[in-house]
């Protein structure tokens, strides 16, 4: 019985755990990266602020910084035009589905008034290269924002 319960506690303290997927993305993710381009999935003039923060212009350039082991971060926005300085954040990466290498990427602001996080799609992950990708409704119609990386 003794060894029963020993069993069950290494089981459910494993499952609680990040997959060694995850674990692994988390792993590539670490470092410095640069915010090269963001994309829109129609064609057009857009307002779009990101991450109730900065407009396209702003973050296009912009240097982040990842640390899976307390799964925080920090980016700088470097245009001068743009309110500059350093924005610190708290991320997550949840696998949804192993066999279609879907992630779901969750990032917090910490500064921000109303506790609102991004759920955002984690679509490409390399040792150099990352994609995010934003789905919204936009005037009933699907709207993607696409966020390019790539890795310092």
């Amino acid at each position: 019985m003794k060894k029963l319960l020993i069993l069950l506690f290494i089981t459910s303290l494993v499952s609680c755990g990040a997959s060694k997927t995850v674990r692994s993305k988390e792993k590539t993710i670490k470092g410095n990266w640069t915010l090269n381009n963001i994309t829109y999935s129609k064609t057009g003039d857009y307002n779009v602020t990101l991450f109730n923060d900065a407009t396209k212009e702003c973050l296009e350039g912009s240097s982040w910084k990842f640390v899976p082991n307390n799964n925080s971060g920090i980016y700088t926005i470097n245009n001068s035009s743009c309110e500059s300085g350093d924005r610190e954040f708290i991320f997550i990466i949840q696998e949804i589905d192993e066999t279609s290498g879907y992630y779901d990427f969750l990032l917090k602001p910490k500064n921000n008034e109303n506790n609102i996080g991004f759920r955002l799609e984690l679509s490409n992950l390399s040792e150099t290269n990352m994609t995010w990708k934003q789905n919204l409704m936009v005037n009933g119609t699907p709207f993607i924002i696409n966020m390019n990386f790539t890795k310092q």
